[in-house]
């Protein structure tokens, strides 16, 4: 049972008779390849745990150097995560046998080689994964060992190999653990959770352990974290930032975390209560951002644009719009006010419909104004502002009827604030703002459901001519008045 190589490098001859036994091979690494085939099923990894193979693997990983060791390193972390697939007893000797600190010493060698080992991490990384689903102890005794440096030394790697078990491991040590997780979102954990950012920001991600991860970090907490320092970005007063630095107001990393959370947050829209200072923070995000329409920067593509500003626009307002997509509060805990009264008390209606008024309007009204313009021979004096991409107004329209379904409060909002009739111009298809016609549908509904001033006030516009437009009759719609009730309603044009 001889193996050179092995020799060379100083293992310990019993390591390689209980791998070279258990596998019937004479070939060390031969009888690697053989057990990692063996452990991948359930019974395999009983045996092979019967025979203390485990113990066996971890002595011949303290004893191989790398790199000039690295073949026969791989096919060792191969087989320990085998082993550790769902395997209690394996699971449990890796903790007594110091597995973790095996493991960690190999890293280090690793991190000292001048190659980009990315493959060699991600196994060992797996390894941890499996051992850490085994149970809390397990959990407790990866997040000691590695918390904070050796993760935050693994997040700087530059390789999605490497970052997408590394949240694996994080989030399922948090996962079902506050204390822990509250140490990852304070202090000396959230230098490990920006460089995540960064490196998937430059790299990108192949697994969903990162949106989990960071669901849990910003979105599953009652008090959330600073969304990527949004102290230094927006000032507690608002302050106002100057046009001509909103090129240097945010980094691509700060659009591609809104980006995440934007998409996190629509795929889970039934399953998260948004913490309120979340959505104030994003809520102030939205405010630094409209810089950005005042500059005149525009795209023509929808999100994303290619423009962090104009990303970090269109994916603050996208979260808003589906934290507002609530029917009421939902907090477990009586004396909690929901995200979305939160924002509301903010001025967020307010400050929708003072942006969709300085927006140029939907070509279709656009169209229509110009002709009476030139009919009456003016011209109009208003200096309105294109939308920075495509599907802006939309959103904006969006939030606004989300806002407003079954809320007296806005509905009334609305109309104190004339809004009325500016959403009833929302009603029309716009190549701009895909699905815009829909949205702007909802919105009327919303404002008018329930809301008899509303559905009075949509009359008089009707009987004033004000609403007998063609972006409403376009639509196949109209404003009705039921004769028995005097209360107004869009209906199909018979």
């Amino acid at each position: 049972m001889e193996d050179t190589s092995l020799l060379e490098l100083c293992v310990a001859e019993d390591v390689i008779q209980a791998l070279c036994g258990a596998s019937n091979s004479s070939s060390m690494e031969k009888s690697l390849e053989l057990l990692i085939e063996i452990s991948r099923t359930a019974d395999g990894r009983v045996d092979l745990g019967s025979k203390h193979i485990l113990s066996m693997v971890i002595q011949l990983i303290q004893s191989i150097p790398y790199p000039s060791g690295r073949q026969f390193l791989v096919l060792s972390l191969r087989l320990l995560r085998n082993l550790c697939a769902g395997e209690i007893s394996n699971q449990n000797s890796f903790l007594q046998r110091n597995g973790v600190g095996a493991i960690l010493n190999v890293f280090r060698s690793a991190k000292l080689s001048s190659e980009e080992d990315y493959g060699f991490f991600r196994i060992g990384l797996q390894v941890l994964a499996n051992v850490s689903l085994a149970g809390e102890e397990h959990q407790r005794l990866i997040w000691n060992q590695l918390f904070p440096d050796e993760f935050l030394a693994l997040a700087k790697i530059r390789g999605r190999e490497v970052c997408d078990p590394l949240c694996m491991v994080i989030y399922v040590c948090c996962d079902g653990n506050p204390e822990l997780l509250t140490e990852l979102c304070n202090g000396c954990g959230l230098p490990i959770v920006r460089e995540i950012i960064r490196t998937t920001a430059a790299v990108g991600f192949g697994e969903d352990w990162l949106k989990l991860l960071l669901s849990r970090v910003y979105l599953e907490q009652l008090h959330t974290p600073p969304l990527f320092s949004v102290s230094s970005l927006v000032g507690p007063n608002n302050t106002k930032v100057e046009d001509n630095v909103v090129g240097d107001i945010f980094s691509p990393e700060q659009a591609f975390l809104l980006r995440i959370i934007s998409e996190i947050l629509n795929e889970r829209l039934e399953e998260i209560t948004v913490p309120n200072d979340f959505a104030l923070r994003v809520l102030e995000i939205f405010k630094s951002s409209i810089v950005v329409i005042s500059s005149g920067s525009t795209t023509k593509s929808g999100l994303p644009t290619g423009s962090i500003s104009i990303d970090v626009l269109g994916y603050s307002l996208t979260i808003l719009r589906d934290i507002c997509a609530r029917e009421g509060p939902r907090d477990s805990e009586e004396g909690l006010v929901d995200a979305v009264e939160t924002l509301l008390s903010y001025g967020l209606v307010e400050l929708l419909l003072s942006l969709l008024r300085n927006l140029e309007p939907p070509a279709m009204i656009k169209k229509a104004m110009n002709q009476g313009e030139n009919q009456e021979g003016r011209t109009s004096s208003r200096s309105l502002k294109p939308c920075p991409y495509k599907g802006f107004r939309r959103d904006v329209v969006a939030v606004i009827g989300n806002c407003s379904y079954k809320r007296r409060n806005v509905q009334d909002e609305i109309r104190q604030k004339n809004g009325i009739l500016l959403l009833l111009q929302q009603c029309v298809t716009d190549e701009d703002n895909p699905f815009l016609r829909e949205w702007g549908i909802w919105s009327v509904r919303n404002l008018l459901e329930g809301n008899a001033e509303n559905q009075r006030a949509v009359a008089e516009l009707e009987l004033q001519g004000s609403v007998d437009t063609p972006e409403i009759s376009s639509l196949g719609l109209k404003v009705e008045v039921d004769p028995s009730s005097g209360r107004a309603k869009l209906v199909n044009i018979s």
